[in-house]
């Protein structure tokens, strides 16, 4: 089987991550990768907290912590929430790891090495209230743009281009909120992107093809404007910092590298930070270093983040000349708005995954993300449309299918799975008809169409409902119990295969279905067709519980109570 390396965007540190976050890059990567494994594939899934740049240093600021104790603390809470999420990573690193320092250094002094890093003095934004010279996002202004009034130095959150602090239209302190800024000379290292353009074309047309339409064309957009020089060194407290060896007076004036030039490099960091912990039994380079015969590397993110990694870190690792892994897919998403308007976390605007757990288990979030997951275009929460599918899908469609099944047959036959007699033709068509789903779901999976994929999912959970009302137990069981107690062990066995199925979507339900019987020896990841065809996986006589109610419906009063949380329409 294939070795497939995944890997997220690297959420922010300086804040709870609201649900777009979520869906635009974590949890697909997250269902995806608990997928590949069950189909038997040698699987890495890593991400990590984005814990330099300014974003670290105001969020500190704000909460009048040291930065490095406040990541250290923001760290643990972003991971607890993934683990109430249920995402299964490989290992959750800190960009502001030794590991990450010592390879992002590795990568500076290479592209030294080979011509692609020069010196040059620019003139920077300076605020002598603050008594600082200000690094991107410490600058905020209007975007010349789209006119967005809260852009920041480096990128407007709005229309997504990227930016120079002395673009900006009023631009003012983010520390202070002076205006009185002026711009001063000093010395910054920079990439010198434009000798790499060439290279990166050509890397980037042996790839696009096989890419979603919207991580292509983003890619081809920033390559036909041309690539430019960008630095790559900020005047901040907090970062990796330039190696003294290479550039002593850089390092003497405290220079750190730009968050964006080590952050995708930690996606290496945090596989030796995974290797660390197991030198013995874990080879981190095995997966980076001359991979790419041996190892599917496959990204998620939200199309903000494309250009990164489709243009930015390629022309990185091409300036390096050595032999790292690039990677063969991007999965880009779109925005989830709220109500039409963006998430947004600097402006608190949607539901956060925090405030997510605690209104609800996680399989209701992990459902309704993925089942609405904004792939070929934007989409948008609302509580009407989350209640409505929660009620339809989850409780309805699935959870009722369960209770129903297993109570009425606790009623009837007691608490071991019933014999009956032998499948007959409509066993034979919901066999068949099983077997289509369950290729169409796996054939969607591979292709990463998650919104097709849960579409597939749910039309196997419907597929026991309608044999179920073809079959009537509940009227077949008055003239012939053993078709009835046929029906129930095939619903029963439905059960089971849907255990193993839906886990990568919503994994503690499945734990629960899976539950639910006591088999001696319940060793299957997946089904295969033949076994989906035949439904023989849970035998008669297995012993059997009825689990808890697996959705509870949303009612009224809990819209309503939604709505007045967290606001039916944006701000």
């Amino acid at each position: 089987m294939a070795r497939h390396l995944i890997t997220s965007a690297l959420p922010y540190i300086n804040g709870i991550k609201h649900l777009g976050n979520m869906v635009g890059s974590m949890l697909p990567a997250d269902v995806y990768s608990r997928y590949l494994r069950q189909r038997g594939h040698d699987v890495l899934y890593i991400c990590a907290t984005d814990e330099h740049g300014t974003p670290a240093e105001l969020a500190a600021k704000e909460q009048g912590l040291p930065v490095a104790e406040f990541c250290a603390q923001a760290h643990d809470t972003q991971k607890a929430i993934y683990d109430g999420f249920a995402l299964a990573f490989d290992y959750f690193g800190r960009s502001s790891s030794p590991e990450n320092r010592d390879i992002t250094q590795h990568f500076a002094r290479k592209l030294n090495e080979n011509g692609f890093i020069e010196e040059r003095a620019i003139r920077q934004v300076y605020s002598p209230v603050d008594g600082r010279f200000l690094p991107d996002r410490y600058v905020e202004g209007t975007c010349p743009h789209c006119g967005y009034d809260k852009a920041r130095g480096d990128q407007c959150e709005n229309c997504t281009r990227v930016l120079d602090p002395t673009d900006l239209i009023d631009p003012r302190s983010a520390i202070s909120g002076s205006t009185d800024l002026e711009v001063r000379e000093t010395k910054h290292l920079f990439l010198l992107q434009s000798k790499l353009q060439h290279e990166v074309e050509a890397w980037v047309s042996r790839h696009e093809a096989d890419w979603p339409q919207l991580a292509s064309s983003i890619a081809r957009k920033w390559l036909t404007e041309g690539l430019h020089d960008r630095a790559i060194t900020r005047d901040l407290d907090w970062g990796v910092p330039v190696p003294a060896d290479t550039w002593p007076e850089l390092a003497a004036e405290g220079k750190v590298f730009y968050v964006w030039f080590d952050a995708p490099i930690e996606y290496i960091g945090a596989t030796k930070e995974w290797a660390d912990q197991d030198p013995e039994n874990r080879d981190w380079k095995s997966w980076w270093y001359e991979a790419d015969d041996t190892v599917r590397y496959t990204e998620f993110m939200a199309k903000d983040n494309v250009p990164f990694h489709t243009v930015m870190f390629p022309a990185t690792e091409l300036g390096v000349r050595e032999p790292w892994k690039k990677v063969d897919y991007v999965k880009a998403f779109n925005w989830l708005t709220y109500y039409g308007g963006k998430f947004s976390t600097s402006q608190k605007r949607g539901v956060f995954t925090d405030q997510a757990l605690d209104i609800l288990p996680a399989d209701y979030w992990r459902y309704f993300l993925i089942a609405n997951a904004p792939e070929s275009d934007d989409s948008s929460f609302t509580w009407e449309h989350f209640t409505a599918t929660v009620n339809k899908d989850l409780a309805d469609t699935l959870g009722n299918f369960v209770n129903r099944v297993l109570s009425f047959s606790r009623k009837r036959f007691g608490d071991d799975v019933p014999a009956g007699g032998e499948p007959g033709e409509a066993e034979a068509r919901l066999g068949e008809e099983i077997a289509r789903l369950l290729a169409e779901y796996e054939s969607q999976m591979e292709a990463l169409q998650f919104r097709k994929a849960a579409a597939a999912l749910r039309a196997l959970w419907s597929a026991g409902n309608s044999y179920l009302e073809e079959k009537a137990p509940w009227l077949e069981i008055k003239t012939d119990k053993d078709g009835a107690a046929l029906t129930l062990r095939t619903a029963m066995n439905l059960i089971h295969l849907y255990s193993v199925v839906s886990e990568p979507f919503i994994p503690a339900s499945a734990a629960t279905m899976r539950a639910a019987f006591t088999l001696a020896d319940d060793t299957a990841v997946w089904v295969t067709e033949a076994e989906a065809k035949s439904l023989t996986a849970v035998p008669a006589g297995t012993p059997f519980t009825v689990p808890p109610v697996l959705f509870a419906k949303l009612t009224d009063e809990d819209l309503e109570t939604y709505k007045e949380r967290f606001g039916g329409s944006p701000e």
